[in-house]
């Protein structure tokens, strides 16, 4: 017997993307509880928990920070799997360090919660698409390995 696995997203730079994604599969609401779009840090903090202090060190553009966010929203959605989208979609907001097109995904369940960087090229849609592209890849391979 299969397990039924439930679903939920928190988003910042991809805006409800990853979300309307997973809604636009018929019987998606069969699985998929909700999300959030923290677009700001003090959504990050107050909605999903995410410790201020996690982004005044790291930056909310991090691996940090994308755990947690991906943490918080399976524990306010009582999910068995979460992901978190993070990023700098540009054109504005990237540095030498935190270039436009990083984004940091993470991915929360029971076997526990980790998260992976990337560098999409393009413009602002373009990372955004590559990001939830990416984000549904990783969610697929996490309910795999729970089943």
């Amino acid at each position: 017997m299969k397990k039924k696995i439930t679903l939920s997203v928190a988003e910042s730079c991809t805006g409800g993307l990853l979300g309307s994604a997973i809604t636009s599969v018929p019987g998606s609401s069969g699985y998929f509880l909700g999300g959030v779009v923290t677009y700001s840090n003090d959504s990050k903090e107050k909605l999903l928990g995410v410790p201020k202090q996690t982004m005044v060190k790291n930056g909310s553009v991090s691996e940090e920070t994308a755990v947690e966010m991906a943490a918080g929203a399976r524990k306010l959605f009582d999910s068995d799997v979460s992901v978190s989208v993070t990023g700098i979609a540009g054109p504005d907001g990237g540095s030498a360090s935190k270039p436009v097109g990083l984004v940091w995904i993470g991915v929360s369940t029971m076997n526990g919660t980790f998260a992976k960087r990337f560098n999409f090229e393009g413009g602002r849609d373009s990372v955004r698409i590559s990001a939830v592209d990416t984000a549904i890849a990783l969610l697929t391979n996490a309910v795999a390995e729970i089943r």
